[in-house]
C-alpha cells in the first residue's frame, strides 16, 4: 500500500466546482459533501473568499470546503482567477474542479428533466453554445476537468472520490488513460493523445472480431507485430519523462486517449499496456474503454 502524506491529508482544502450547466455539477457536490466536505451551492465567485474566512477553513472541525460557482452566480474569470490567488496566498490548497459534456448530451439531459437553462436564449442550443462562450476562459483556470458525456453517476462519483478522498496521497497526479474509436469522436477532455490506427486491424479476423483488447487473442495478436511494440515502447518513454514534469508543475489530473477506428480492438489493448506501465511505476492509474461495449462495470481502478 502507498504511504499517504499526512501532510497533504490534513492540508486545509478548498474545491471550487464550475463548469456547463447539465454537466453534472450538482451531482458532484453531493459527492464532497458525502465525502465530509462542507458544501455552499450558487455562490458568486467574489464571495468566496469571504465565506472562506467566515466558515474558519483550517480548523480541525472544517478543514475542507466545496463551492459552487457557475452561471447562475455570473462568475467571470477575472472574479474566479483573483479567488484563487487570494485562497493560495492564505496558504489554503485549492482545486478548480470543471464540469463538461458534449451539447449534444446537455440538450439530452435538458429534455429530460425538463428544467430551464440558466442562461436566458430563444433556443436551448443557443442558451448551451452561450453558456460555453463565457466559460472558455474560466475551463483554462481549471485544475481538473471532468468531461461527463460518457459517465453515469455512479462513474462520476469514482472519479472524483478517486481524486479528493482523504484515503489517498492527494498531491498524487491521478492519471487517466482511455481507448476511443475515431469514428465516435475524439474524447472532449485528452491531455495526451495516440493514434493506433497504423497497426493492423484484428476487425479483419473473423475470430477477433467479436472479441475486444482485453481480450488475450486479440491482445497477442496486436502485439505479435513488431511495430505494436516499438509504438508502446516510445509512448512509455514520453510518459515516463513527462509525467514527472507535469507533477512538478502541480497537474493534479492527467488524461490519456488511445484512439483506433472503433475503439474495440487496437486502442484498447494499446491502452491496457500503458496502464499496466503506469501501475508498474507506481502511479494512481484508472483505465477506461469508451467504446468497447465492455459496460459499466469495466474500468480498471488501480
Amino acid at each position: 500500500m502507498d504511504e499517504v502524506d499526512e501532510e497533504a491529508l490534513s492540508e486545509p482544502h478548498v474545491v471550487i466546482i464550475t463548469g456547463m450547466s447539465g454537466a453534472g455539477r450538482s451531482h458532484a457536490a453531493d459527492v464532497l459533501e458525502d465525502m465530509e466536505f462542507f458544501v455552499v451551492d450558487n455562490l458568486p465567485a467574489d464571495l468566496v473568499v469571504e465565506l472562506v474566512g467566515r466558515a474558519d477553513v483550517g480548523d480541525e472541525s472544517r478543514d475542507r470546503i466545496a463551492v459552487v460557482v457557475d452561471s447562475r452566480g455570473g462568475v467571470t474569470v477575472e472574479q474566479l482567477d483573483e479567488t484563487v490567488k487570494l485562497l493560495r496566498q492564505m496558504g489554503l490548497r485549492t482545486t478548480v474542479l470543471f464540469l463538461d459534456a458534449d451539447d449534444r448530451v446537455l440538450i439530452r439531459r435538458f429534455e429530460e428533466s425538463r428544467r430551464p437553462h440558466p442562461v436566458t436564449a430563444p433556443t436551448l442550443d443557443r442558451a448551451i453554445a452561450l453558456e460555453r462562450e463565457n466559460m472558455l476562459e474560466i475551463r483554462g483556470l481549471a485544475d481538473i476537468i471532468a468531461d461527463t458525456s460518457n459517465l453515469n453517476v455512479h462513474q462520476l462519483g469514482d472519479r472524483l472520490r478517486n481524486a479528493f478522498a482523504r484515503g489517498f496521497p492527494e498531491r498524487r497526479m491521478q492519471i487517466d488513460v482511455t481507448s476511443f474509436g475515431f469514428k465516435h469522436g475524439v474524447p472532449r477532455v485528452v491531455d495526451l493523445l495516440f493514434d493506433a490506427r497504423f497497426l493492423p486491424n484484428p476487425h479483419w479476423r473473423p475470430e477477433l472480431r467479436p472479441l475486444t483488447g482485453v481480450d488475450a487473442a486479440v491482445s497477442e495478436y496486436v502485439f505479435s507485430f513488431e511495430q505494436a511494440g516499438e509504438f508502446l515502447e516510445k509512448v512509455e518513454d514520453l510518459l515516463d519523462f513527462v509525467i514527472p514534469e507535469y507533477e512538478k508543475e502541480g497537474k493534479a489530473y492527467l488524461t490519456i486517449g488511445v484512439g483506433c477506428t472503433g475503439g474495440r480492438h487496437r486502442s484498447v489493448a494499446m491502452a491496457e499496456a500503458i496502464g499496466a506501465h503506469l501501475r508498474g511505476h507506481d502511479h494512481q492509474v484508472t483505465v477506461h474503454h469508451r467504446d468497447a461495449g465492455l459496460g459499466d462495470g469495466h474500468a480498471n481502478q488501480h
